[in-house]
């Protein structure tokens, strides 16, 4: 009954802020789905993805110009309660009912929000390490600093990131980082480059960084870090998995996480536009393109991985 009545009190809330935000409709000059600009923000770790998402929706529609401040997730949402002029960001998790009623008792938005891909988080050792089976109850270990002190875990910050955050919720489950093992650096263009220039140190990224083949840097980069491979506790075929199109989309890999845009635009302006562009064939093509796991139903993409998988030691 007390949750009843909390949806409906909140169904309540939404009518009244509709009715109001319509009333108090703010539109920009020249601002449609098909022409304007707008500032988005957008978690550092989908760049190079919502680069290209950016690319071919200006290069579909000439008159528009969307504007990128790739930042750590808790500046992303930051922006959206905070800046006025930001009615878009891209995160890897939906707001929660207190988000979302704080957005609409006191800025009288009804935020628009939809899950529109699935991304893994990616373990990266150097090109020279022998050591690239991990588990869940190994990575934990390591993070709290109970083993392996030797190697260090690299991470796109220690704070406010989507991937701290979710190793933390996902990994440590309650537990706190060893920050003596634990290195931070501005970002996962920087955790890939440290991998590479440190034998002893374990990166953590998002796919899009450094999963696709057919991007010639990050084919390049494959040549100084290797991507680890984790125990898969569902698989009946192979204990071990790396992460694919194909195992993150049957979450196979463990360390898999969405992607979720939240919009706050009461008109069909150009945030509307670009939002549908992501959910619907084009943007998921792209999506599928950069090996992330798009939610629309389409064929998944099979890569030959010319590796064996190591021997348990």
């Amino acid at each position: 009954m007390i949750r009843l009545a909390r949806n409906v009190f909140l169904m309540m809330i939404a009518v009244l802020a509709f009715s109001c935000g319509s009333k108090k409709e703010i539109k920009h000059e020249n601002d449609t789905p098909t022409s304007g600009t707008i500032n988005i923000s957008v978690d550092e770790s989908f760049k190079p993805v919502i680069d290209e998402q950016i690319e071919m929706y200006e290069a579909s529609f000439p008159g528009t110009r969307i504007i990128a401040h790739y930042k750590p997730e808790a500046d992303c949402l930051r922006d959206l309660f905070s800046d006025t002029s930001n009615r878009l960001i891209i995160i890897t998790r939906p707001l929660v009912y207190a988000e979302e009623k704080y957005l609409i008792d006191s800025l009288q938005f009804i935020p628009g929000s939809s899950a529109i891909a699935s991304d893994a988080v990616t373990l990266l050792v150097n090109a020279n390490s022998t050591d690239t089976l991990f588990s869940l109850e190994r990575l934990q270990q390591q993070l709290c600093g109970k083993i392996n002190r030797n190697e260090t875990i690299v991470f796109d910050g220690l704070k406010a990131t989507s991937t701290v955050r979710f190793i933390t919720d996902s990994v440590l489950r309650g537990g706190s980082f060893d920050t003596s093992v634990v290195k931070a650096t501005k970002s996962s263009q920087d955790v890939i480059e440290y991998v590479a220039t440190h034998e002893n140190a374990i990166g953590l990224v998002g796919i899009n960084w450094i999963g696709n083949p057919e991007v010639k840097e990050q084919v390049e980069m494959l040549k100084k870090v290797k991507i680890a491979y984790v125990r898969c506790d569902v698989c009946k075929d192979t204990p071990y998995v790396k992460p694919s199109q194909e195992s993150i989309m049957t979450h196979r890999y463990p360390l898999v996480r969405g992607l979720y845009y939240i919009a706050k635009e009461n008109y069909k302006g150009l945030g509307t536009g670009f939002t549908s562009f992501l959910k619907y064939e084009r943007g998921q093509l792209i999506f599928r393109r950069a090996y992330l796991g798009p939610i629309m139903d389409f064929r998944i993409r099979n890569v030959q991985v010319n590796e064996e998988i190591p021997k348990s030691q």
